[in-house]
């Protein structure tokens, strides 16, 4: 794991994982899955937006946490599972899979700092289930997140 992954996940802040993804797009699905896997505790929050984060703005807001960390499938032109973890500056750059809205735009929507942790699809065609190089990866993050 890279260690800013791990340095954030241990860090005090309060951190916010909210889960991107059209889950009957295969690999699109990862932050759902991922995000759905995750131990809530005092820091560590998670919240599942699906295709639609334009819809949890306000909530997302509300929510009370120091770090939001979008968690979705980007096409980094990598090998599948690949991750890492981004500014929304910097992920101009990289294709989201399914999105209504922008992330590199829609930022500026929330009152906290926002990071991006994106993970390299294998397929995002229709389909349910995650690719198994994918969700070896997701597992490996999902078990980082709760070794809080």
């Amino acid at each position: 794991m890279p260690d800013d992954l791990h340095n954030l996940v241990h860090g005090p802040e309060c951190k916010l994982f909210v889960g991107i993804g059209n889950v009957l797009k295969s690999d699109d699905g990862v932050g759902v899955y991922i995000v759905q896997g995750i131990s809530e505790n005092d820091k560590i929050k998670a919240l599942v937006a699906g295709v639609s984060i334009e819809n949890y703005i306000g909530k997302i807001n509300r929510l009370p946490h120091d770090i939001l960390i979008l968690v979705d499938a980007l096409d980094f032109g990598k090998q599948p599972g690949y991750f890492n973890m981004m500014t929304p500056d910097e992920i101009m750059d990289y294709t989201p899979m399914t999105h209504n809205l922008s992330i590199s735009k829609l930022h500026v929507f929330f009152k906290s700092p926002v990071l991006i942790l994106g993970i390299q699809p294998l397929s995002v065609s229709f389909g349910e289930g995650i690719s198994e190089p994918v969700k070896k990866q997701a597992d490996a993050i999902l078990s980082l997140i709760n070794s809080i």
